[in-house]
């Protein structure tokens, strides 16, 4: 689903609000978790998951085409970790944790 996809289908899941309106709540919402994480920070939404960034090192990649040796810095990578409630509707209501 696509940005735009959720935007009509909330709009349609709730016709009391103005689609612009819903396009603002959204984009707010994500600009919001986008800023937490550049902080450093972690979102947690209860029941769906969270969102965490980890720092990858610095390393040595080789360029594909000439496969010389090119230095990588070390960066922020956003990381999603969904919660239980989440993973078990994914997979059919069934807890993969269970049974251990």
């Amino acid at each position: 689903m696509t940005r735009s996809e959720l935007i009509a289908r909330l709009a349609e899941e709730y016709p009391h609000l103005r689609a612009r309106d819903v396009e603002v709540v959204v984009a707010t919402i994500f600009d919001r978790i986008s800023a937490t994480l550049a902080e450093g920070g972690r979102v947690e939404l209860r029941g769906f998951g969270a969102f965490t960034t980890r720092r990858r090192a610095a390393r040595t990649g080789r360029n594909p085409r000439t496969g010389e040796a090119v230095a990588v810095s070390g960066k922020g990578m956003p990381h999603f970790r969904p919660g239980k409630e989440l993973r078990v509707r994914v997979n059919g209501g069934k807890d993969p944790g269970e049974g251990r």
